[in-house]
């Protein structure tokens, strides 16, 4: 029950939503929702449309994880902690839950504006297949922490819709009021000032400590290579 902005489109058999969103970026156009049928994980992308240079367009990553955190939120429990670890990990309850990415063509300037961007996002659904969860405490599902069994449906339909409202206020009310919600999920000290420069560091503090955005895009922390998804 995707918000009309939105089509859904089904990924080949054993590819990643992150990985056929860019593959199809061009024809699927903005809006292309993609989504996967696994059951150790919930994992989707959305190709949008950037309107401006690839420099600051990144920061769209931003409005991703701001929507993911509060599609997460309003699915689980209403006491348990939602936050974001600098600045692609879903931490819930302090522990991993998952995390989103963003892409873009290689061939992109960073002063041009590119095509497409595409964000994708992974949840850990279930690690039954990960034995004990005590061999893992660094990470959580959304099965342990007693989401409902309609969350791989309603979390993905309430991303969509938290997306369009925080590119809403990213319009309508400048980036700065969006970046201030997404930082609000940010773990503490957030008695520090903070805010997000043109480029996607974040500046903490009256010095203005840096924290870098591009190399951290890059890193994707919350990603294990070795299986391609959240790390346990």
């Amino acid at each position: 029950m995707l918000p009309p902005a939105f089509s859904q489109v089904e990924a080949a058999p054993g590819e990643a939503a992150f990985a056929a969103a860019r593959r199809m970026a061009g024809s699927a156009g903005p809006g292309a929702f993609v989504v996967t049928d696994r059951q150790d994980v919930i994992d989707f992308a959305v190709v949008l449309a950037p309107d401006e240079p690839l420099a600051s367009a990144r920061r769209a990553l931003f409005a991703g994880m701001l929507a993911l955190a509060e599609a997460v939120a309003s699915a689980g429990p209403a006491e348990m902690p939602v936050a974001i670890g600098w600045p692609d990990t879903l931490l819930y309850d302090r522990a991993r839950l998952g995390g989103g990415r963003l892409g873009w063509p290689q061939d992109c300037a960073e002063d041009a504006a590119p095509d497409w961007l595409v964000f994708g996002a992974m949840l850990i659904a279930s690690k039954a297949h990960a034995g004990d969860p005590g061999l893992t405490p660094g990470s959580t599902s959304l099965e342990e922490e007693s989401f409902g069994p309609g969350a791989r449906e309603l979390i993905p339909e309430s991303f969509a819709r938290h997306l369009m409202k925080a590119f809403e206020i990213w319009s309508e009310d400048g980036f700065e009021a969006m970046a201030a919600r997404f930082l609000a999920y940010m773990p503490e000290p957030a008695t520090r000032p903070r805010r997000i420069d043109l480029n996607g560091d974040c500046l903490v503090g009256a010095e203005g400590e840096r924290l870098a955005f591009a190399q951290a895009l890059d890193a994707v922390a919350w990603l294990d290579p070795a299986t391609g998804a959240v790390r346990l």
